[in-house]
């Protein structure tokens, strides 16, 4: 019987031998406080798995030492430096910990794998911890969080600065690249590859007759659904195997590198004007001192197509549309069931096209690619909307659906309370950060006196202590009884809005949302839920069935008092 972590295990490169060797062959069993998570992360690719596999041996060993067997390894890749990035095996080995008490310890390899955001963010993990009688052991450094706190903030902030420093040396050199004429990595445009070491762009013989070929085609006026359902048809595939989309096609046409030029792209930001990691489609060429585009290589198209090709695409794009318009607002949300209900025929999403229901992957790659599945709107949401209220009322009061439909619900009602959440979790990580700062300006700087230091920290205890009580205000549970009596949820779905019912469905359903099955002949018409396979959170209570009719009832009739 293998472990849960096995595959993670053998991906890092161990064998069954050493695994055996290090008690990491068999399922660790005991109670929660003899058993351990334990958390390995690199942030690049390209960074040696040797170091990692001789990291998990060491805290092994450690671990070995403290008396105590390892449940499970969490593996990922990824970056701890940037806000905006989710560590998804860490919040699992943090949740093993501090919601489901699987184990009482967690093990890291230094500090800065913890986190390098600061004594903020690490701060309010080590209070969580504590809370749950647990710990947090770094092997490098020999640390544990029931005795070692302050030095663990006074590292977690040094790999901070130690991250804001790498970043402004990383950007100067790239845009010092950039204006040199020099590809500065990352993903190239399909037609187009770099050269190892040169610093620039070259064609890419196995693809740049495929890249001409459309980009002739859209010179020639050519959509871009129309060009990727040939390219389909004929069975040319992208650089990763896949079919063609009319989206990628407009990407491709508003890449500014497609021509061999340098992109000075904008950053997105968020609500907090902080960069989200990503950055806006297509951008501008960089321009040297003589206002000339700066090349970083071959093209595909020259800089004179490449404004013709934008010129014919924004000819045919709606007035203040999606493409290349980053004033535009969020377009008004028409119809519930985008994004949620499935084409049965390839799993692709149904999107909204007039007055029905269509496979995007049809839509947009042609019927050679799949030959889609579609319904019409008023009779899906109109089954969609029966069916909801059937399975709410169907659920206990102690379901996890109706808390997290209460959640969903708050989430788009009160937007600003979810907004003033983040916020307030925010504040509480900065006051927590400033109150190291202070701890080490007074015990290492020597740079304040005794009475100055002890107002100053009785200002930040005061203003954490009232954060952290604004935040369980906020954190309340919400009230069910709306979800639980008939006229009360019909009201609450007709008076939501299309935004706020695919905000209450979307919270009832898994991942997987719902599939709509082909029909079974042109014109044979059968009742439109026969045709939708529900994938709920949690199934319903058969015994509760007069809910439904109930529930219906109440729904149609409020629907006909609001016309």
């Amino acid at each position: 019987m293998h472990r849960d972590d096995y595959p993670a295990l053998r991906a890092l490169g161990f064998e069954d031998d050493e695994l055996k060797e290090l008690g990491l062959w068999i399922p660790a069993v005991g109670s929660p406080a003899e058993l351990a998570e334990m958390y390995v992360r690199r942030s690049k690719k390209k960074d040696s798995l040797s170091a990692l596999r001789e990291q998990v041996r060491r805290m092994c060993a450690r671990v070995a030492d403290h008396n105590k067997r390892i449940r499970h390894i969490w593996f990922e890749q990824k970056s701890a430096s940037k806000s905006y990035v989710r560590r998804e095996e860490f919040e699992k080995a943090t949740a093993a910990v501090t919601e489901t008490g699987l184990s009482k310890a967690l093990y890291v390899y230094k500090t800065s794998r913890l986190s390098r955001r600061g004594m903020g963010q690490v701060g309010l993990l080590l209070d969580t911890f504590e809370e749950k009688g647990a710990y947090i052991f770094v092997v490098a450094e020999g640390l544990d969080s029931r005795t070692s706190r302050t030095i663990l903030g006074f590292l977690s902030e040094q790999a901070r600065d130690q991250v804001k420093d790498l970043g402004d040396f990383v950007k100067l050199g790239m845009d010092a690249h950039k204006a040199d004429g020099k590809w500065t990595g990352g993903v190239t445009p399909y037609g187009l590859r770099a050269v190892k070491g040169e610093g620039r762009l070259e064609r890419n013989p196995k693809e740049y007759p495929t890249a001409r070929r459309i980009a002739d085609y859209l010179l020639d006026r050519k959509t871009p659904h129309w060009i990727a359902g040939t390219l389909n048809k004929e069975e040319l595939k992208t650089r990763h195997g896949k079919n063609w989309q009319a989206t990628g096609i407009i990407a491709l046409a508003h890449a500014v590198t497609w021509a061999g030029l340098v992109a000075q792209r904008e950053r997105i930001l968020d609500a907090d004007g902080q960069w989200a990691g990503k950055y806006h489609r297509g951008g501008t060429p960089m321009l040297d001192k003589n206002g000339d585009p700066i090349a970083c290589g071959e093209g595909v198209i020259t800089f004179a197509e490449h404004v013709k090709i934008k010129s014919i695409l924004a000819s045919r794009a709606q007035k203040n549309g999606p493409v290349g318009n980053r004033a535009r607002g969020k377009r008004e949300i028409s119809n519930l069931l985008s994004g949620t209900m499935n084409c049965g025929r390839c799993g692709a999403k149904e999107v909204s096209s007039g007055p029905a229901y269509r496979c995007f992957t049809r839509t947009n790659e042609g019927a050679h690619v799949c030959e889609g599945v579609s319904i019409g709107r008023e009779r899906a949401e109109e089954a969609v909307t029966q069916a909801w209220f059937g399975h709410i009322l169907s659920l206990s009061p102690e379901s996890a659906t109706l808390h997290e439909i209460a959640r969903e619900w708050l989430a788009y009602k009160d937007p600003e309370k979810e907004a003033r959440k983040a916020q307030a979790t925010a504040a509480l990580e900065s006051a927590v950060g400033r109150e190291m700062k202070l701890r080490k300006m007074f015990i290492v700087g020597d740079r304040m006196s005794e009475a100055e230091y002890e107002s100053l920290q009785r200002e930040l205890d005061a203003q954490i202590d009232s954060l952290k009580a604004e935040l369980a205000e906020l954190s309340r549970e919400a009230d069910l009884s709306p979800l639980m009596d008939p006229e009360a949820l019909a009201a609450l779905w007709n008076g939501a809005g299309i935004a706020g019912q695919r905000a209450l469905l979307r919270a009832a359903l898994t991942d997987k949302g719902i599939t709509l099955a082909p029909s079974k002949g042109r014109g044979y018409r059968v009742p439109a839920i026969d045709r939708l396979e529900f994938h709920w959170r949690e199934a319903s209570d058969p015994a509760t069935g007069a809910a439904f009719e109930s529930g219906a009832r109440h729904a149609d009739k409020t629907r006909a008092r609001n016309g």
